[in-house]
């Protein structure tokens, strides 16, 4: 009888302790602090989960992160259940399944390396219409360019919206938002060159100015280190 408890007791501590540890492998996450040039999409890469891995976690709904902000970030560690089965003398059946074929992207398409949010894209979309209806493609993402590379710059605010509506001296810093254009929708071009320069394939050596030569009136914009010439916009650093 004694021999019979002693061998309960010892069955239950050791269901104890495999279910402690799963769980603490099942829940186990990092903590990282956000810095600038953060995203869901670089932070993903880095510790190799999606960003609905990180969004779940922290209960997020949208893809802005903000620095300084803490964010817990998933592991990938496998958790291995022991199982038990009863002997057989059949062979083992084949039950390994395929591996699935990744889907074939566009030859265009292109994975951006900044992730922003929808309506953001939808922001940028429209001011590049609005500065640049009428130039060629390159020219609107050079303008979509311009606007991301002072998101990166400590110049100026840290994200999409911040640089598109801020405010230099009494006006906006663009002169769409402050005329209303901002406001009609963006062309198809314009969406696909926000997409593009997400990628970050070309900053323009980090321009973070563009003005038409032939309308500018302010004198320093004029002084600024000229990168590329575009259609009819400078831009400049």
């Amino acid at each position: 009888m004694k021999h019979s408890y002693m061998k309960s007791m010892v069955v239950a501590c050791l269901a104890t302790l495999s279910f402690i540890g799963f769980n603490a492998t099942a829940t186990a996450a990092t903590n990282y602090k956000v810095v600038k040039g953060d995203s869901l999409w670089k932070l993903g890469k880095r510790y190799s989960v999606t960003i609905d891995d990180i969004k779940k976690i922290n209960n997020r709904q949208g893809d802005m992160i903000y620095i300084g902000e803490t964010l817990a970030i998933p592991s990938k560690t496998k958790v291995l259940a022991a199982e038990t089965t009863e002997p057989s003398t059949a062979a083992p059946a084949n039950t390994a399944k395929p591996e699935p074929k990744p889907e074939a992207k566009p030859a265009d398409q292109e994975t951006p390396a900044v992730s922003i949010s929808a309506s953001e894209k939808d922001l940028l979309a429209r001011l590049v219409e609005a500065e640049a209806k009428g130039e060629s493609y390159e020219g609107k993402v050079g303008v979509a360019t311009v606007v991301l590379n002072r998101v990166d710059s400590p110049k100026f605010p840290d994200t999409v919206t911040g640089v598109i509506k801020q405010v230099v001296g009494k006006a906006y810093a663009f002169s769409p938002v402050q005329n209303g254009s901002i406001n009609k929708p963006a062309s198809e071009d314009s969406k696909k060159a926000v997409e593009q320069a997400l990628t970050r394939k070309d900053r323009l050596d980090e321009s973070i100015y563009f003005y038409n030569p032939k309308t500018a009136t302010d004198n320093w914009i004029r002084s600024r280190a000229v990168i590329k010439t575009i259609d009819h916009h400078v831009f400049a650093k």
